[in-house]
């Protein structure tokens, strides 16, 4: 499908030509990232109105079966709802689990949700490469609420901070003590902290949220000026997914009347300029066929510790940088 039709198709809000754009932005190859390149900014303007809702926390707390929930509460509502599932690449074939759709019946199967797993690529933070560019081709084919959900891997899933207008955390009671060196973290860039499965939990849930509300008290607050609330929800019987929804709405206008949202974008905008920097520099690198040329030999020579890592990455980077020019010693 050729950059037109792959336009007008977002624009009409076909699904279809939707997840062939994601694919384009997706790739590796050198001519399809200066499509895609192309694609994204025809998008541009027609990109920025939706809610962009970052849904993190440790694996096992429930993430994609809140999301199910919550993502029908939004449609019941007249939304649009795209998730983004960023799924663990695999380590040998470096595809993705996509497990997601599995736990998404719902909203798999619903005509105003789109659901997109994407592959983390090895990256070291809990969201894909391409999942801000995936993010501006939703918000072209209409989608008014994207849920962006994360690996769930610790600190580094703070780069979601970076995406997001709203990050919300989400929390199971119980989970111990040896969690908390994670959640402290990662809660310090959270906007909502939801505990999940609460009704299974009993007493328990109740007495987490307190502890909660008692520790976000002594963080730092946001840049909206404000410190996270602590709701309590359950996914399995509908409890507290509704105040959910009217919550993030709530912060939504806040965030959107006093220009919070506008100038978090701002900044995100120059953290993922620097972040577009440093990886077409690295995909530079790595396509350079001097550099190719070299790798093996070099790679052989630190395998059989004739040299040392720094050793061979300073001569790769000094044949990248010169064209294989001889060092003047």
């Amino acid at each position: 499908m050729a950059n037109d039709e792959l336009f007008l198709g977002l624009l009409h809000k076909d699904r279809v030509a939707l997840a062939r754009a994601i694919t384009l932005v997706e790739s590796g190859r050198p001519a399809d990232r200066t499509a895609a390149r192309e694609l994204l900014e025809r998008c541009l303007p027609h990109t920025g109105h939706a809610q962009r809702i970052g849904i993190t926390g440790i694996p096992g707390v429930g993430k994609s079966t809140l999301i199910d929930a919550l993502g029908m509460q939004l449609i019941d509502a007249g939304k649009r709802v795209a998730v983004l599932a960023v799924d663990p690449s695999s380590g040998r074939g470096h595809g993705s689990i996509l497990g997601d759709k599995t736990r998404m019946e719902r909203l798999a199967n619903a005509e105003a949700a789109f659901i997109r797993p994407s592959p983390t690529g090895g990256t070291l933070g809990g969201v894909a490469r391409r999942t801000r560019e995936t993010i501006l081709l939703c918000e072209a084919a209409g989608y008014d609420r994207i849920l962006i959900e994360t690996v769930g891997v610790g600190q580094s899933e703070l780069e979601v901070d970076q995406l997001s207008d709203l990050n919300v955390l989400l929390m199971i009671a119980g989970a111990g003590d040896e969690l908390q060196g994670i959640k402290r973290g990662i809660m310090e860039a959270a906007d909502l902290v939801v505990f999940t499965k609460a009704d299974s939990a009993g007493d328990r849930a109740e007495a987490a949220a307190r502890d909660s509300r008692n520790a976000i008290s002594l963080m730092p607050i946001r840049p909206s000026g404000r410190r996270p609330d602590v709701l309590l929800t359950d996914a399995h019987t509908g409890r507290g997914i509704s105040e959910l929804a009217e919550h993030l709405e709530t912060l939504r206008a806040m965030d959107e009347a006093s220009g919070t949202t506008r100038l978090r974008r701002q900044e995100q905008d120059v953290y993922w300029m620097h972040q577009l920097i440093s990886g077409e520099l690295l995909d530079l690198f790595h396509e350079d066929s001097r550099v190719l040329a070299a790798m093996p030999a070099l790679e052989k020579a630190v395998h059989s510790g004739e040299r040392s890592p720094h050793q061979a990455a300073q001569e790769l980077l000094w044949i990248f940088r010169t064209g294989g020019a001889p060092r003047s010693e």
